[in-house]
């Protein structure tokens, strides 16, 4: 025979007492005690084949604030057509709205319904409203008045016809449609069997013994603690399910990039979101009219003032005359006229390469060595499943003297199988201002298909020479979002900052 506790045993009392079959609300105001004890007894009896646990599903009604207030006041086309009738069925649309509680956004919609409803014909030219005669009352209205005294209305309890003016009155944010499941508790005949065993006939009490979970001092001092039984402790029973605490998926992704970077003897670069143009643009030999530093390609920060600049006088006239006329590097430049003006303007990093501009231009840069950044950047961009216009790039760079386009790839095939987990990778070749040659990275992985990282290139002379560099360098800059999301088998982009619960708790710790 099973041994009931005391709360299981006062729940199986008091679904007998009616029939055999009782709500859990019922049982609640029968036995006194809380959902959370009800629900949890109901599941150990449940356990031990005692009760059975039907869950009904009601589809319930409700209005919202604004049909509330139209259940007080009348829908708002009800009470434009009034106010023409006391004006004696024809009034000028603007004066009718002022004799109603309607909002002015509404008027134009209260409007169309008495259109729509064929109560009132309007004149646009004199913006005129005439109403011939007082219109009946409409099935919307009925049903809304339906809801007096009432919280809710269960949805299957509606005809046909009232569920559908309901769907309208839904489409027009008047009320709410919502599930709520409603448990019940029948006995099952082993569950009879036990009520009978303990001592009762079907609808008597039972003499409960008090149980309970802990001894406490009165209970000693008392004597109390003789009669007491004590509640078995069951290490077998059900738990709720714990989730602890851990760092959210993609920062751990990023922590271990950034680990296997340092492993690899790179050294961070950082720096502020807010960056000059200069650093942005014009460092990295991005001419002055081009077009990714128009307003749909760069975010510009309004009523910032200008960047401080005074620091790279020298670097400034380098750039300068670079873009001008090629200077030192042998080429023509951009046969444009440059402006400090543009120079000094202020924008979200479009790009991490920023940070390698001024990495070059650090008065302890050491060479041979090497950088990386992983730095959080701004675009305009449309956002879809690939595309973010805030994400972050992995940027890096590797001075030397002996460097070429092999070692370049040789670095990007690592970073694509050691850490996005790619199976194959290709190469092809691209443009950038700042880069020459240029590569665009893509790799594949079985079961999610081909992905662009990101781009890659040896700088021009025109990038490093203005900043005092002679050696090589090579430089990459790859959408780490999308290295993660080829990790993770994610197909949308979007979900790597998703706050679904359910995903994050059950996302495995790396």
């Amino acid at each position: 025979m099973v041994e009931l506790r005391e709360n299981e045993t006062r729940i199986l009392a008091a679904i007998d007492k009616h029939d055999g079959k009782a709500t859990v609300d019922a049982l609640i105001a029968e036995t006194q005690l809380p959902d959370s004890a009800v629900m949890r007894a109901a599941l150990i009896l449940q356990e031990n084949e005692l009760v059975k646990i039907h869950a009904n599903i009601e589809t319930q009604l409700k209005l919202t604030a604004e049909g509330e207030t139209y259940l007080q006041n009348d829908l708002p086309e009800r009470q434009l057509i009034n106010a023409v009738l006391q004006q004696g069925g024809t009034s000028n649309l603007t004066e009718a709205a002022k004799n109603t509680s309607i909002s002015p956004e509404l008027v134009q919609v209260a409007l169309g319904w008495t259109q729509r409803k064929k109560w009132a014909t309007y004149n646009p030219k004199t913006n005129t409203l005439t109403v011939p005669q007082p219109p009946k009352v409409e099935d919307d209205e009925k049903l809304l008045q339906t809801f007096k005294g009432k919280q809710q209305i269960p949805f299957n309890q509606l005809t046909s016809e009232q569920k559908a003016v309901a769907e309208t009155l839904k489409k027009r944010r008047l009320l709410t449609v919502e599930d709520k499941t409603q448990r019940i508790l029948s006995l099952t005949p082993i569950g009879k069997q036990t009520l009978k065993a303990q001592g009762t006939a079907f609808g008597a009490e039972i003499a409960l013994t008090e149980t309970v979970t802990q001894l406490k001092p009165e209970h000693i001092t008392t004597g109390k603690w003789r009669t007491l039984k004590l509640q078995p402790y069951n290490i077998q029973a059900p738990v709720a399910k714990t989730y602890g605490g851990k760092k959210h998926p993609y920062l751990a992704f990023l922590d271990e990039v950034r680990a296997k970077l340092v492993t690899l003897g790179f050294q961070e670069m950082t720096g502020t979101v807010v960056e000059a143009a200069f650093f942005n643009f014009d460092a990295l030999y991005t001419p002055q009219d081009h077009p990714a530093r128009e307003q749909d390609g760069i975010y510009y920060i309004k009523n910032a003032g200008e960047a401080n600049l005074t620091a790279y006088p020298q670097t400034i006239q380098n750039v300068k005359a670079t873009h001008e006329n090629g200077d030192q590097t042998g080429s023509t430049g951009w046969q444009t006229t440059y402006t400090k003006a543009e120079a000094k303007k202020l924008v979200l990093r479009g790009h991490g390469t920023c940070l390698s501009a001024r990495t070059l231009l650090h008065k302890d840069l050491q060479i041979p060595s090497r950088h990386f950044s992983i730095a959080r950047v701004y675009r305009p961009e449309v956002v879809d499943k690939t595309h973010l216009s805030e994400f972050n790039q992995v940027e890096g760079i590797v001075i030397d003297k002996n460097l070429n386009l092999k070692d370049l790839l040789g670095v990007l095939g690592k970073f694509a199988k050691e850490i996005a987990g790619a199976d194959k990778i290709r190469f092809k070749p691209d443009y950038f201002p700042f880069t020459e040659p240029s590569v665009e990275l893509s790799a594949y992985k079985e079961g999610f298909g081909w992905v662009e990282f990101g781009g890659s290139g040896i700088f021009r002379p025109e990038v490093t020479l203005p900043l005092g560099i002679k050696e090589p360098v090579i430089a990459w800059g790859l959408g780490v979002d999308r290295l993660f999301m080829m990790r993770a088998c994610m197909d949308d982009i979007r979900c790597i900052f998703s706050q679904n619960l359910d995903w994050l708790r059950k996302k495995e710790v790396t």
